[in-house]
């Protein structure tokens, strides 16, 4: 097996004095995990690329015998320079990378989550300023497009479209009116505001996130339901520093 496909560096790692495993989320493959021997040292094969978060295009071929993949040469495409020395931001984008990884992307998923993940890394690289909530609202675009969609304009019990506030039902994994969430079970308050962010976050990449004068409640309100919801389908919670399987 070779092929040659765009990716960003996830991660990387020594293995050998000289030589490196490289993880990538690619444009068609999903996440990739290569061996890049001599990648420490060679400046013509991986010359400027083997850092996280770069942009590249890169050849990747199978071993001899079959049983990992060697990482043949590579190509710098785009180099996201503000979150080398930004540790805030880099902060951030680590959140949001370690979330894909724990996540998982295959080739099914592959083109929308490599998009989606370099929209954001663009973001936090170029943006004035950026909330810090946008880790959170990006797992929430990723899961959307995983299929695990929130519906927040209609009442999943009776149909009709939510008005002012409504009731996000833990348990169930959907939004209720507040005269139809059922007694004794646990909900979250939504508000109109925060409904029609989720609505945006979900339709929109995240340069196109509308987010001008939202307040810290409102944000507070979207944590909750999105943690409460990525935890409900997906079983994962930041937890520790780092993702880790709650209940599924």
């Amino acid at each position: 097996m070779e092929f040659i496909d765009n990716g960003i560096v996830l991660r990387i790692g020594k293995f050998r004095e000289t030589d490196l495993w490289v993880r990538l989320l690619t444009h068609n493959h999903g996440i990739v995990t290569a061996f890049a021997f001599g990648g420490s040292r060679s400046r013509r094969r991986f010359s400027g690329c083997l850092d996280s978060y770069n942009y590249i295009t890169a050849r990747i071929a199978s071993s001899k015998n079959g049983q990992f993949i060697n990482l043949q040469e590579t190509t710098l495409l785009e180099q996201f320079q503000t979150l080398r020395t930004n540790f805030k931001r880099q902060g951030m984008a680590a959140n949001c990378i370690r979330f894909v990884e724990a996540l998982g992307v295959t080739p099914d998923d592959s083109e929308k989550i490599f998009l989606l993940t370099k929209s954001m890394l663009r973001l936090l690289n170029d943006a004035e300023t950026v909330m810090a909530m946008l880790p959170i609202l990006f797992r929430l675009r990723i899961v959307a497009e995983q299929g695990y969609l929130l519906d927040p304009k209609c009442c999943a019990r009776c149909g009709k479209e939510l008005e002012g506030n409504s009731v996000f039902l833990v348990s169930e994994g959907y939004f209720t009116c507040a005269s139809c969430k059922p007694s004794g079970t646990m909900g979250l308050l939504a508000s109109r505001q925060t409904r029609d962010i989720l609505d945006n976050i979900q339709e929109y990449s995240p340069e196109y996130w509308a987010l001008e004068n939202v307040d810290s409640g409102i944000f507070r309100e979207l944590g909750r339901i999105i943690d409460a919801h990525i935890l409900y389908h997906v079983g994962l919670e930041w937890n520790d520093g780092s993702f880790r399987h709650g209940f599924a």
